[in-house]
């Protein structure tokens, strides 16, 4: 692709209209009219010889495009370093970067643990809630410059680092616990509903899948796309859920009282994560990567060897 003496405004608005998803919004955004917009991309487009963006409900970038979008996210953070240098930022200047975090990993530890670092150097985090197994994509898409995956290979110019393991178990209160039995059979389960957090959601799959041998079997579920509506569901003893142990604690702190137990002992899921990241990063970025692969491994369990 020919990269060479682009239009910074054509590259800002097709910029926008991925973000934004839709050219009205980009325009909102820019200040610009939808036709001014329309015309900065297709010029884009015509002086790279390829379609950028994919025109329908919601506009989405063509794999060119999503090339483009990572080369104009990268371009944008080493001139953030530049002016830094330069002495030319301006005072209290934010550098943004968008990351691709699962909601688990969000509220566990990767936002305690960056917290510092992004004060400190004034960092503003885009954060994009995705399942972990496809956060991956938003990182392909150049939606973002790093993101928190199950997946272990790094995509080609990226580098993939071992976090840890996140640890799940399955919960429910005591009341449901005494109605399905201890440690409850396959046949059991599958008759209570599962409380599962979306539709890309899987860990109650994989759970059975590990445990039971079980794959492809149907069961009723609740979907609850909110961890603190997903927890009380499981507390009001609407269903089982497959939920992370809670976090580490210190000496002399005393076990949180908790409304639910441990449905299936003895039967733990260990879910590894990864921190995926360009191979060449910006200041910024480098300081936001050494701080969640600090975060994670003080957190998580450790990485499998």
């Amino acid at each position: 692709m020919n990269t060479r003496l682009m239009d910074s405004r054509q590259l800002q608005a097709l910029l926008a209209v991925a973000d934004h998803g839709s050219f009205g919004a980009a325009a909102q955004a820019l200040a610009l009219t939808v036709a001014a917009v329309s015309l900065r991309i297709k010029g884009l487009e015509t002086h790279l010889a390829q379609r950028l963006l994919v025109r329908g409900k919601t506009v989405t970038p063509t794999p060119a495009g999503q090339r483009l979008l990572a080369h104009v996210r990268q371009l944008q953070l080493l001139e953030a370093d530049v002016r830094q240098d330069l002495g030319g930022a301006e005072p209290g200047g934010f550098v943004s970067l968008s990351v691709g975090v699962n909601a688990d990993s969000l509220a566990h530890w990767f936002l305690p643990g960056v917290a510092r670092v992004v004060q400190r150097h004034s960092l503003a985090l885009d954060v994009v809630v995705d399942d972990q197994d496809h956060t991956l994509q938003l990182l392909h898409q150049g939606q973002v410059t790093g993101c928190v995956s199950t997946r272990a290979q790094a995509m080609p110019g990226c580098v993939a680092q071992a976090l840890g393991r996140m640890r799940y178990r399955a919960l429910a209160t005591p009341d449901l616990q005494h109605t399905l039995g201890p440690n409850p059979s396959l046949q059991a389960l599958l008759q209570v509903p599962a409380v599962v957090f979306n539709r890309k959601d899987g860990l109650h799959d994989a759970f059975l899948a590990q445990h039971y041998q079980a794959t492809a079997v149907r069961y009723p579920r609740h979907y609850v796309p909110s961890l603190d509506a997903l927890e009380q569901a499981l507390a009001m003893g609407l269903g089982w859920g497959i939920h992370r142990d809670p976090p580490r604690r210190r000496a002399g702190q005393k076990p949180p009282a908790l409304p639910w137990v441990d449905l299936c002992p003895g039967r733990l899921m260990d879910l590894p994560l990864y921190w995926h990241h360009w191979a060449r990063e910006p200041i910024a970025a480098q300081l936001l990567s050494a701080a969640v692969v600090k975060a994670a491994r003080s957190a998580l369990h450790p990485p499998y060897t």
